[in-house]
């Protein structure tokens, strides 16, 4: 039967869904959720137009994170470790590591506030019992064990476009929001744009992404880069609509949690939201209790997705740099520096949540840094993807080259605008 024939073609395409997804899924994480929020809440639906514009510029970031993982055969730590510096490289994987931490802090935070208002069972509770989950699963789960699990996972994304319709909305005013853009006037609503392009083309994605690529080439049984270099059209073809997907499902989500906060609590005059629990609870009164569960569901569900996300893509990120085994299909003797850095930097998220910290506060302000230290590696990635010896003389297309270029100077723009509006 021809690769053209549509059923083959489909079934080919659900086989494929996966890494694309489940990081395009991770992106909207509890963290992520409070920062849209936050946006919502303060601005109103002013921003709704940087989700039509950060679908594809995430998109074809990810597609060349993908690419680079799928062709080298090895994760993005590895390839820019042949690039550049060691000092370098270390200096962008220890500031990921601090970001990841902070984010995995605000993200177990944010499940368990969510977890409580559902059951009235003190938070705390939760935030061992969830980290202590997670910990168990990625550590005694086989990759494509834990990748069916957050494909699945990645159903609880669709409670926030059903909030949005339930809470209803003046969709004409929406509509010229999302296509006419209102750019920033302040610092703080530079701030804001900054963070919400932190939060959603991350670094921690980049690492992420490349290194699932390692994984499913290794679920097939290549376990040496040499037999892992290189890709088929139709492998490549597949990720990228993979990619697509999993970007458009990404900031549809940011979309709706956005206009759901600015019809609720920004149209209210609530605009002072600090915590992903506070955005459910306010939506109460105006919402109903089914749209706030739904939102907060949401919110523990994604945390799911997201954690073994952080904490994988710095372990992956040190393990190529420091030369460590690593991966999710070795066992924990088989690789305990790899998985003693995941654990260490899930308890230290647990040990932020204990010690009085604000993690949403740390989390806005840790997506702001996101925002301002992405562009910069985004250069080092547009340098190995344009290198043809290095991506097996299957670079990044100029299109999707020159795409990823100009994400990255609108977020040095963005940066510098923040510090001189």
């Amino acid at each position: 039967m021809p690769t053209t024939n549509p059923s083959r073609w489909l079934r080919l395409l659900l086989k494929s869904l996966g890494p694309g997804l489940i990081t395009g899924a991770a992106d909207d994480d509890p963290s992520g959720i409070a920062t849209y929020s936050v946006a919502g809440a303060q601005l109103g639906t002013t921003l709704l137009w940087t989700a039509l514009l950060t679908w594809p510029l995430m998109a074809a970031v990810q597609i060349m994170c993908a690419r680079i993982g799928q062709v080298t055969g090895q994760g993005l730590a590895g390839n820019l470790k042949l690039k550049f510096p060691k000092w370098l490289l270390l200096a962008f994987v220890i500031a990921l590591l601090i970001a990841n931490t902070i984010n995995i802090a605000a993200d177990l935070a944010g499940m368990a506030d969510a977890a409580s208002m559902l059951s009235g069972v003190n938070s705390r509770w939760f935030v061992l019992a969830f980290a202590l989950l997670i910990s168990w699963a990625t550590v005694r789960l086989h990759y494509q064990q834990i990748a069916k699990v957050l494909k699945w996972l990645v159903l609880v994304l669709f409670a926030y476009p059903i909030t949005a319709f339930v809470v209803g909305a003046d969709w004409g005013q929406v509509l010229r929001d999302t296509f006419i853009p209102t750019f920033p006037h302040t610092r703080n609503e530079w701030a804001t744009l900054v963070a919400i392009l932190g939060t959603t083309i991350s670094p921690y994605l980049f690492f992420w992404q490349t290194s699932e690529e390692v994984e499913e080439e290794k679920a097939e049984g290549r376990n040496s880069i040499a037999q892992r270099r290189g890709a088929t059209t139709e492998e490549l073809n597949l990720r990228n609509i993979d990619v697509g997907v999993g970007a458009f499902f990404s900031n549809m989500v940011m979309f709706f949690i956005i206009l759901t906060t600015a019809i609720t609590l920004h149209r209210h005059g609530i605009t002072n939201i600090e915590t992903s629990r506070q955005a459910a609870e306010a939506l109460r009164p105006f919402a109903g209790n089914f749209a706030a569960t739904l939102f907060t569901v949401g919110i523990v569900g994604v945390g799911f997705l997201a954690i073994p996300t952080l904490a994988g893509s710095a372990a992956y990120a040190f393990a190529e740099t420091l030369g460590w085994r690593q991966g999710l299909e070795k066992k924990l003797g088989q690789a305990r520096w790899f998985y003693s850095l995941i654990l260490a930097s899930t308890a230290a998220g647990v040990g932020l949540d204990f010690v009085g910290i604000n993690p949403v506060k740390a989390l806005y302000w840790t997506a702001v840094i996101n925002g301002l230290l992405a562009p910069f590696l985004l250069v080092a990635i547009l340098i190995v993807a344009a290198d043809r010896k290095l991506m097996q003389g299957q670079p990044s297309s100029r299109f999707g080259w020159t795409v990823v270029a100009v994400t990255t100077i609108a977020m040095f723009a963005a940066g510098v605008a923040m510090f001189v509006m």
